[in-house]
């Protein structure tokens, strides 16, 4: 019989909400059951923390119309779950937590930072990692410090945008047309868009500007996109190499998650020696971010040059059917189960050390 509780938290206030539900849903499905007991924590996009009593409530919805509630103590050492129902607070003992939420108020060490503070041990990158791969704006910076190729950029503040003027010159005199704008903290494309002129420069500026404070616009890369998985602490492994075939334009939202021409594919044939400099690349933007347990690094290779260029990092990737993350570590003989179980240890093994 089980004798560790194991909370899985899901949902979320981000954009990111029913992402995270379809995450958490197959994580739930590959934990070992005769080691932990399984509670589920949801977060509503309002942000009220609710027992789900059952599995099937993730999917329908219903559980956010629960009435029991459930946190996590931040008091430094009771590794405790508070129930509340009906005014009545019962605690439960926490051995671990595995965080199923992405972007904002999930991802960005936000939520870290509470599992710190309560001491809790937790799957998935600290609160360093979290806040900086979050912030696409300062892993740019962080990346350009150890020299590995990625697009040109601009920052952007939605304050700036008053001026409007103003960032439309600041960027026309760095980047030259088609430019990618988006949100700086957002995650799964969403607020993402191309500008081929002024006209749609300021729209897609005006876009972003809803899902976060700062912007960046950027360098438009033609070539593939590809992404490697890293698992890991200090000497953190790289998976194979995965490409991105969007049905749009590029990896949208929607493309990525409503579209089911969009296909991912693990293994594709690439010049010889990209596949491995991808592989050290990931593993070497993991390192310098203070990376830890996992994170999906995404590239483009591009199209004339077969140059390979950083785009981004995703600190807690997803866990749907179609996510490449898992798909990644299963073409490398690492099924769910063992690599749900890999993700637990690690949490566990820096919460000993």
């Amino acid at each position: 019989m089980a004798d560790k509780n194991i909370v899985v938290l899901m949902g979320g206030r981000s954009s990111e909400h029913e992402v995270s539900l379809v995450s958490a849903a197959t994580v739930i499905k590959h934990i070992n059951k005769a080691i932990y007991n399984v509670i589920m924590v949801g977060i509503t996009k309002d942000g009220q923390w609710k027992l789900i009593d059952s599995e099937d409530k993730i999917t329908d919805g219903s559980w956010v119309n629960g009435r029991t509630g459930a946190y996590i103590s931040p008091d430094t050492g009771k590794n405790e779950l508070c129930i509340v129902k009906d005014g009545a607070v019962e605690t439960l003992h926490i051995d671990v937590v595995f965080p199923v939420l992405h972007g904002m108020n999930g991802e960005d060490g936000t939520l870290q930072g509470l599992l710190e503070l309560a001491q809790i041990p937790y799957v998935g990158c600290g609160v360093l990692a979290s806040a900086c791969s979050m912030d696409k704006f300062y892993t740019k910076i962080i990346v350009d410090s150890i020299g590995i190729r990625q697009a040109a950029f601009v920052g952007v503040h939605r304050a700036e945008l008053k001026d409007m003027d103003s960032v439309i010159a600041r960027v026309e005199a760095s980047i030259p047309y088609p430019v990618f704008v988006k949100p700086s903290k957002a995650g799964s494309s969403q607020g993402v868009s191309k500008a081929a002129d002024r006209r749609e420069l300021i729209n897609a500026l005006e876009l972003a500007a809803q899902h976060d404070t700062k912007i960046l616009v950027e360098e438009t890369i033609v070539g593939r996109e590809l992404e490697c998985a890293v698992l890991g602490g200090s000497q953190p492994e790289a998976s194979g190499v995965g490409e991105v075939l969007a049905a749009d334009e590029f990896y949208s939202y929607d493309a990525k998650y409503n579209n089911a021409e969009s296909m991912t594919v693990v293994n594709p044939e690439l010049p010889e020696g990209k596949e491995e400099e991808i592989r050290r690349n990931a593993q070497a933007i993991f390192k310098a971010l203070d990376g830890y347990g996992l994170s999906r690094v995404d590239f483009f290779l591009t199209k004339d040059t077969n140059e390979v260029v950083f785009n981004e990092i995703n600190t807690l990737p997803g866990f749907t059917s179609i996510s490449m993350y898992p798909m990644l570590w299963e073409a490398k003989g690492l099924d769910k189960d063992t690599l749900v179980q890999k993700l637990i240890d690690l949490a566990m093994v820096r919460y000993d050390g």
